[in-house]
């Protein structure tokens, strides 16, 4: 008997096979992320990762917070990952789950050997673009060789080449705080986020300071006027500049338009008459503004080699200053900073948790450290929903 066959009609051009609707309640918000995303650590000491551990803790807190089942400090592992040093010196990096279509945070402070954390952030970044991330974001608070941003004679911009390096390594998005020059934002082939720490700063100062009303700020140098005029204007207080032969600011250094350099007996073009540069000689150290009977605070964006902070804070005191704190974003503290802080005229040095100094301040008790991980942790959360960054940076000058 021949089988029967069953005759479908024939689907017209507006006629399609679709699949059924989903409730509007089972549909995804517009803006709700696709994929996942995990925070890793790049270190391999202990003492780098805690700024990790609070960032993540802050994170636990708001994805609570937003689940209406808010409990304090919950607390969200770190991505597993070994970061290790090998016999022979060098750096091994090892993903222990998967990552494949998801945001990778790779979190990474700059300790003092600053030539391993980025050999250490480099393996990662590699490792996780070879494991398939979706997007990888470096949250690198204190970006190394921000110094290293001008040509100085034949030298070079070393802050160029590891902006290329980050990229070729998979990078693309950084997430960084206070650059010590802005323009080198320009390096970067990805987009970069420059958080600025002085809303934590100012808060330091109304909440911690006491009397910071009979304060003034000062900047240790004409380079930092910037930065001190913004804070006096938002607390509404006086500005003092200290000038003179006692600073040595990059300014000062010879860069590439010095090269090559002058040599005796030099050959001359015929015909070939420059004028002559008269060279600079500062004048006399001396403060403008006055500081008499007041608090000095002293701002700038990094606090390593101190001399000039000292001598800046004996020169305040000689004026009339009667207190004399110190604020800064990353506190390097190089070599002997800590023992000199110490036996200098400075009350107090204010620096955020940006670089690791947990070992200066058992050598010093004058450093006080500011906690910035709440910031960073709502520029991970809004850049993985893909919000706006703006709330970041409500309020926020330029020259800050």
């Amino acid at each position: 008997m021949p089988k029967k066959l069953l005759l479908l009609p024939p689907l017209s051009a507006s006629s399609t096979l679709r699949a059924p609707r989903a409730s509007p309640a089972a549909r995804p918000a517009m803006n709700a992320a696709r994929t996942g995303y995990r925070v890793f650590s790049a270190n391999s000491t202990a003492a780098c990762t805690e700024l990790a551990k609070r960032i993540t803790d802050d994170l636990a807190e708001r994805k609570q917070m937003e689940e209406g089942t808010f409990k304090r400090r919950l607390g969200a592992e770190l991505g597993k990952s070994v970061v290790y040093q090998e016999t022979n010196g060098e750096t091994r990096v090892e993903i222990k789950e998967s990552v494949r279509g998801q945001d990778i945070f790779i979190i990474q402070t700059i300790p003092r050997d600053v030539n391993t954390a980025v050999m250490e952030l480099l393996i990662m970044a590699y490792a996780l673009k070879t494991a398939c991330a979706r997007n990888i974001i470096g949250v690198i608070p204190y970006f190394p060789y921000s110094k290293q941003s001008k040509m100085r004679k034949r030298g070079s911009i070393v802050c160029k080449l590891l902006a290329s390096m980050l990229a070729k390594a998979g990078l693309t998005h950084i997430i960084t705080m206070d650059l010590h020059q802005k323009e080198i934002q320009g390096f970067f082939s990805f987009p970069v986020d420059n958080l600025r720490a002085s809303p934590f700063l100012l808060q330091y100062i109304q909440e911690e300071i006491p009397n910071y009303r009979n304060a003034v700020i000062v900047a240790k140098s004409p380079d930092a006027a910037k930065r001190a005029q913004s804070y006096a204007e938002r607390l509404r207080l006086g500005l003092a500049v200290i000038h003179g032969e006692a600073q040595c600011t990059e300014l000062d250094m010879d860069d590439g338009r010095h090269s090559p350099p002058m040599v005796k007996n030099a050959t001359v073009h015929p015909g070939l008459e420059l004028p002559l540069m008269m060279a600079k000689e500062k004048p006399p150290i001396t403060v403008v503004g006055d500081v008499g009977g007041r608090i000095a605070i002293i701002v700038d964006d990094i606090i390593d080699d101190v001399e000039s902070f000292v001598a800046a804070a004996e020169i305040l005191k000689e004026r009339g200053a009667y207190k004399i704190y110190v604020m800064a974003t990353h506190g390097i503290l190089s070599a002997e900073a800590p023992r000199l802080i110490e036996e200098s005229s400075i009350d107090e040095v204010v620096v955020t948790n940006t670089v690791p100094h947990e070992v200066q301040k058992l050598q010093c008790p004058k450093i006080k450290t500011v906690d910035i991980s709440l910031i960073l942790s709502e520029a991970i959360r809004r850049i993985h929903n893909g919000e706006s960054m703006a709330y970041l940076f409500r309020n926020i000058t330029v020259d800050d």
